[in-house]
């Protein structure tokens, strides 16, 4: 299968290296990512904004249907999740599984994260102090100064511009959440009381939920058992 892996904030194509071993030693076909804006010349952010990453994923998955091959995985971690939820909007019968890496799929008119500090038209990496104690988990001085050295910073409008969904055949893709800094347990009790933020979730008809306990950034913090959960969840080649 043809696995597309669509990085968090901060992060670009590259950030994966250390997950896709088991994946292709597995046999599967994998694509990094590396979002408009994010490569490393990118200095300009002006115009670019989530339906701008929404639609580069799209390119992918038709360029590949072009090739045969289809269906395909979207892997998406954090900020990722909305990119990779809006492209299974848009071509629901070409996406075979969804993964999400330590988030969750929000509906019709959500931001990712309309509270980072923006920069012009950009969100750098923040201080750490923004984050809370969950997120930094694992994440020791060693692992910091990784980050930060890989770290470019996002476009603004990524974080900041709503999420339109029109295609409710995106509920009939298999999806697998990989959670890490939160539980299980919160996220199907959160289902069953029929939480706000949780709505999306209570519409998809195949729905798991497994654990990988580190902190937000488990492909820095445990990138070989993120590789093997991927794969666990798209199943062999």
């Amino acid at each position: 299968m043809d696995i597309v892996l669509i990085p968090g904030f901060w992060l670009d194509g590259d950030s994966w290296s250390t997950v896709t071993p088991p994946l292709a030693v597995a046999g599967h076909r994998v694509h990094p990512l590396t979002l408009p804006g994010k490569e490393a010349e990118a200095i300009a952010h002006a115009g670019i904004g989530l339906r701008t990453h929404i639609d580069a994923v799209v390119v992918t998955i038709d360029e590949l249907a072009a090739a045969g091959s289809v269906p395909v995985a979207l892997v998406g971690h954090s900020g990722g999740a909305a990119i990779a939820w809006g492209a299974a909007d848009a071509r629901p019968d070409l996406v075979g599984r969804l993964v999400f890496v330590d988030a969750i799929p929000s509906g019709e008119g959500s931001v990712v994260n309309d509270e980072l500090p923006v920069e012009g038209d950009s969100v750098p990496l923040p201080a750490w102090h923004v984050f809370e104690a969950a997120d930094l988990a694992d994440l020791d001085d060693e692992r910091r100064a990784q980050f930060a050295a890989i770290a470019v910073p996002e476009p603004a409008g990524v974080a900041r511009d709503p999420l339109h969904l029109t295609n409710e055949a995106r509920f009939r893709i298999p999806v697998t959440i990989i959670a890490c800094e939160f539980p299980r347990e919160m996220v199907e009790g959160s289902i069953a009381s029929g939480a706000a933020w949780a709505g999306e979730l209570a519409r998809i008809e195949s729905l798991e939920i497994v654990e990988l306990p580190t902190g937000h950034w488990p492909q820095l913090t445990r990138p070989v058992d993120l590789g093997e959960s991927i794969l666990a969840a798209v199943g062999p080649a």
